[in-house]
């Protein structure tokens, strides 16, 4: 058994794996098992069999799991197979579990590890610190489902949305994280000891375990949810290159109607060169690219990157190949 375990942790989980054997190399994927709402008793089925069972995209599960058991590291993850869908879910019932059992239950033990008496000034700030820490966690979650999350859900009903992914990346993950650890850190250094800690010791290892499953989580948004979406707004805009982002004459005229120089900024923009690169390459200041910008937006009457690239394609300025997608 112990042999098994070593050889099957080297690699990558495949679908064919039974997902007993799994869970039983990590403890951390019963949280990711039921998170894609994935029960107990899946007896020798394969990963593959249990997510037909369930209904849950496979891809997106093993992912996930692979993404967590390698270490989760801050880095980008190929999400070619990645169901956004999948993942949207998944994230949802992660701000649930956190919400609503985690953190409920880390207060109730907090009350009955500690000395709130009258005397015991410190205990009524730690308290008010831990409550405090899960409010703005409240809030950070409440934007992603309010903001992120329902852009994300309006893409997958294919409705017409502005596509912008900035909003993205509107995180507040670190200072978040940083608040757990000084939360851990009060009770280490200022906390006045007693004869029997053992009920605050496994307080503050319940805070380091949620404090580890709240940066997976982070990690899990940042470098899967958020490549996916990416992926998933250049299929929209492949799929409706927005009619009102397109000029109303033919293309042919609207070249006319740009100089060289213009050009030459219009397939800067299509190669995803940022204002300051354009600049650099053309030997142009900052302030000359923009302007050129605002000229080539009012003649095309194009105002999106997008909408630009669309047109160095269809004008034959750029080739596919070119365009930074």
């Amino acid at each position: 058994m112990i042999t098994y375990r070593k050889s099957y942790m080297a690699g990558q989980y495949k679908s064919t794996d039974k997902l007993s054997y799994v869970i039983a190399n990590d403890y951390r994927l019963l949280q990711v098992m039921s998170r894609f709402g994935i029960s107990l008793g899946f007896g020798e089925k394969t990963i593959q069999e249990v997510c037909r069972q369930c209904g849950v995209d496979a891809d997106t599960f093993l992912t996930i799991i692979n993404y967590v058991k390698d270490g989760a590291e801050n880095r980008p993850q190929r999400v070619e197979h990645v169901s956004v869908a999948s993942v949207l879910d998944y994230l949802k019932r992660t701000h649930t579990y956190f919400l609503g059992y985690l953190f409920t239950n880390i207060r109730f033990h907090l009350l009955n590890a500690i000395d709130c008496s009258v005397k015991n000034e410190i205990a009524f700030l730690v308290l008010k610190f831990f409550d405090e820490y899960v409010e703005e966690v409240r809030k950070h979650m409440e934007y992603e489902e309010s903001t992120v999350y329902t852009y994300v859900q309006k893409l997958l009903d294919g409705e017409t949305v502005s596509i912008d992914s900035s909003h993205l990346l509107s995180r507040h993950h670190e200072a978040i994280e940083s608040k757990l650890k000084e939360l851990k850190n009060l009770f280490m250094q200022y906390y006045p000891q007693t004869e029997n800690n053992e009920k605050l010791n496994a307080v503050i290892i319940s805070i380091y375990q949620a404090e580890e499953d709240l940066s997976i989580h982070s990690l899990v948004e940042d470098n899967i949810f958020v490549p996916a979406v990416r992926r998933l707004e250049h299929l929209a805009k492949m799929r409706q290159p927005a009619a009102d982002e397109l000029p109303n004459t033919s293309p042919s005229s609207g070249e006319e109607q740009l100089s060289d120089r213009e050009k030459e900024i219009v397939v800067c923009v299509a190669k995803g060169l940022s204002n300051k690169e354009i600049a650099d390459q053309l030997c142009l200041s900052v302030n000359t690219v923009t302007t050129h910008r605002r000229n080539i937006a009012r003649k095309l009457q194009i105002h999106s990157p997008a909408g630009i690239t669309i047109y160095a394609i269809v004008n034959k300025l750029v080739t596919l190949n070119e365009v930074n997608i």
